[in-house]
Parts: C-alpha cells; sequence; structure tokens
C-alpha cells in the first residue's frame, strides 16, 4: 500500500516533467525502501528461513576490512580518492581492486544468500581497497528495495565501491527507476558511484582518480553504462545500419567525454594510465578467442592470453562505435574491465591493452554447470583481483567462490579472529 502511494506520486509527477519530480517521489521512495527494510528487519527473527535468506545484508557474515582508503575532492562527474598510511601520508603499496559482476541477485532466497556470503568472504580475505561491480547485480522484483539493502551491506564491509548498469538491472535508458536506484545506493558514504554528466547517454558515466601524492595520480578509472540493447532511434542519431539488431555500445558523446577527461588529466598531471569498467564487451575482445571446426574456443593468435578461457560468444554489439580507437589514439588506458558473458573469464593483452572479464559471482543465471553440467567445484564464479603498483603498471589475477566449498573454516576462523580482536 505504501508502495503503491509512492508509484502514484511518481506517476503524477512524470507529467509535471521528469527533472521536476526528482525531488518529492525520491524523497518518498528513498525513504520507504529504508522503512520498510527497518521493519523487515525488525520482524526477522519471527521469520521463517526462506524469509530470513530474503534480507542479506542481516544474515551474511561480514568481516570489516581496514583500508586506509579516504576520499579526497568529488565533483559531479568525478570522485578523488587516496591511500594514506596512519601517518596521514600517501601509502606506497599496491592500491588493490577486486572487482566482480553478474551476481544476478533475483527472487530466490538461499541462492542470494550464497552469492553474498562468498562475496563477503572475498572481501574479507583480499582486504582490497575498492570493489567494482560491473553491471547485472540486482534484479529482483523489489529491486529498488535490494539496491537500499545491496549499499548497506557493502557500508558494512568498510571498503569503498562502485557500480555501473548491466543490460539487466534497469530497462530503459533515462528513467525515472534508474536514476532512483543509482541514486539510492550512492548516498552511502562508502558508494563512490555518481550519476555523472546528464548529457550523456545513460547514468553512471563517471571517473574516479587514484592519488599517490599532493601532485601526482596512480590511475584514473573510468565507468560507463553501457546500455542494453539497439533501438531503432539509433539508425539516424548514431549511423547504426537499418535493421541491425544486438547489443549497445558506447556512444560517440561517452567517447567524446572519455578522450576530453584524459586530455585535461595530462595538462594537469601529465602521462596517467587509466583503466576501464563497464558491462558490456567491446567488439574487440572477439578478436581473444574463436570457434575451431570442434566447437570449441581456441586463441586467435592475435592476443597474448595470460589466464581464462571462453565457453560462449563474445556478447558484444554488432556496431562498432570506436571506444577502443580512442582507447589506442590516446595511450592511456592499459585494461578493459567487462561483464555480461558469464562463462568466459579470460584476461588477455590485445595491442597492448588488457582484456579482462570480470569473474562472474552470482549463481541465479546460467553457469558452468547449467550449460556444460560441470560440478560446482569447477565452475568460475569468483572475483578478479587486480593491484596497481607503484609506477601505474598493474597485475590480475582470479580468487573462485569454490574454494570456501572445500575450506568454510577458514573465513569463519577469520571472523572469530576478528571479534576477538575487538573484544581486546
Amino acid at each position: 500500500m505504501i508502495l503503491g502511494l509512492a508509484d502514484d506520486i511518481i506517476k503524477k509527477n512524470i507529467k509535471r516533467g521528469f527533472h521536476q519530480m526528482h525531488p518529492i517521489a525520491a524523497f518518498c521512495r528513498r525513504n520507504l525502501n529504508a522503512l520498510g527494510l527497518e521493519l523487515y528487519s525488525i520482524a526477522y527473527p519471527l521469520l521463517p528461513k526462506d524469509r530470513r535468506d530474503w534480507l542479506f545484508e542481516k544474515n551474511v557474515n561480514i568481516v570489516p576490512a581496514e583500508t586506509g582508503v579516504k576520499i579526497i575532492d568529488k565533483d559531479e562527474e568525478s570522485v578523488t580518492i587516496g591511500k594514506f598510511n596512519k601517518d596521514g601520508t600517501y601509502s606506497d603499496k599496491p592500491f588493490r581492486i577486486l572487482t566482480t559482476t553478474d551476481i544476478h541477485l533475483g527472487d530466490t532466497p538461499s541462492l542470494r544468500r550464497k552469492a553474498m556470503q562468498m562475496l563477503a568472504n572475498h572481501i574479507a580475505q583480499a582486504k582490497p581497497d575498492l570493489v567494482i561491480f560491473t553491471g547485472d547485480i540486482i534484479l529482483s522484483k523489489f529491486q529498488q528495495l535490494d539496491a537500499v539493502q545491496f549499499a548497506r551491506f557493502m557500508e558494512k564491509t568498510g571498503v569503498y565501491w562502485a557500480i555501473v548498469f548491466g543490460n539487466h538491472e534497469v530497462r530503459e535508458e533515462k528513467g525515472f527507476y534508474k536514476w532512483l536506484m543509482l541514486d539510492s545506493m550512492r548516498r552511502y558514504p562508502h558508494c563512490l558511484a555518481l550519476h555523472g554528466d546528464d548529457s550523456l547517454y545513460g547514468y553512471g558515466n563517471y571517473r574516479i582518480d587514484i592519488k599517490n601524492g599532493e601532485k601526482s595520480l596512480l590511475q584514473s578509472l573510468y565507468l560507463f553504462d553501457s546500455g542494453r540493447d539497439i533501438r531503432e532511434r539509433y539508425y539516424k542519431d548514431y549511423g547504426v545500419p537499418e535493421g541491425m539488431k544486438g547489443y549497445d555500445f558506447l556512444k560517440p558523446e561517452q567517447i567524446e567525454w572519455y578522450k576530453n577527461c584524459v586530455r585535461r588529466t595530462e595538462e594537469k598531471y601529465g602521462k596517467v594510465k587509466s583503466m576501464m569498467y563497464f558491462h558490456i564487451p567491446l567488439p574487440e575482445f572477439e578478436h581473444v578467442m574463436k570457434l575451431d571446426e570442434n566447437g570449441q574456443y581456441v586463441p586467435t593468435g592475435e592476443a597474448k592470453i595470460f589466464y581464462g578461457g571462453m565457453y560462449e560468444s563474445v556478447g558484444c554489439s554488432p556496431f562498432n562505435s570506436g571506444m577502443f580507437d580512442a582507447i589506442c589514439e590516446l595511450g592511456s588506458t592499459q585494461a578493459v574491465y567487462c561483464g555480461h558473458d558469464h562463462v568466459n573469464d579470460f584476461c588477455a593483452n590485445y595491442k597492448g591493452v588488457c582484456f579482462i572479464y570480470s569473474q562472474c559471482g552470482g549463481y541465479e543465471t546460467y553457469t558452468m554447470g547449467t550449460n556444460f553440467g560441470w560440478p560446482e567445484e569447477k565452475w568460475m564464479q569468483g572475483v578478479t583481483i587486480t593491484e596497481i603498483l607503484p609506477d601505474g603498471s598493474i597485475t590480475v589475477g582470479r580468487r573462485f567462490n569454490r574454494d570456501y566449498l572445500k575450506r568454510p573454516e577458514q573465513f569463519n576462523a577469520e571472523k572469530q579472529a576478528y571479534e576477538e580482536s575487538k573484544r581486546k
């Protein structure tokens, strides 16, 4: 009833214009979501197990990670952070980023809880300085509620985090619910996500700058909304061939924004290495592996593969908008992270740029089990760990959820040690 009333307010305000409806509709919906979660938490002890599992924010064991990361500055399209020692000086230790994708939080309570517990385990073990989610994270019927719950979960980890939209989360380009979902999450202190420049496609096009000195940048991270699928208006607006169908692509205005940011950064700091994060892979990912006559994916010979494999075709757009050309032109971006293809997890170097599939983290989606009958002990669900070294170069590796199927006691021991240290 309460949520229905909020929807009525939203519908009435739509007639007044999208931007005019933000304040009142967002205030109502955001606060009603928070109130609903609080009431659910109060009733938690009385709920049956499947209902308790729905509230993953409360029933997942979380060990807060200690990090020296702080926000230095923020504007409408960028956040500047730094990693500091206890004495307030910049740290010269590697900056660690944990990346995962396609958690697909849906409506199966036990699988929601499992995915979030695995994520909590990885955060406790890896102790990252930053966590980045590359899309398709929250897909449930109560998406707006779960966005708040997800943000509260991440707040408990004590780690700064960022997120981009996938092709499933919100099926609109600039609608209210997409704006609200991001707005609800970004209001939590450890969320670095921003709506970004309103003139760009979608929401969540922003930059995270990592400083390693008063006058120096260690790395710039560019995050994009890569959309959903090709729309009819693209034929006219973006020069997409008439009748072409398929997944979406980064738009010319997003590419221009990226190029302008890189140039402005170079003017201020000199040459700075950068990385990119979005959901739908670039068409150039197809140059890493190909399908052979036996139906197996094998290396093309065009790229150097560091790890991982490919078990489905690259789910990129059939239309190439030129982002990779811009990357090569500017020479700043050393790695591109994406999600979308749940059973691909390679890390490869193509023409001097690392193409990295973030490890899929979800269970309410297709897996190596559903597609190939593999036992869970061989699934690729997990996280990707990137360390930025003091010179700006990176190392990349994987950690798997399956490790916790064999030795769950390791995480429990860490949790007990943490609780004992707090008592001291």
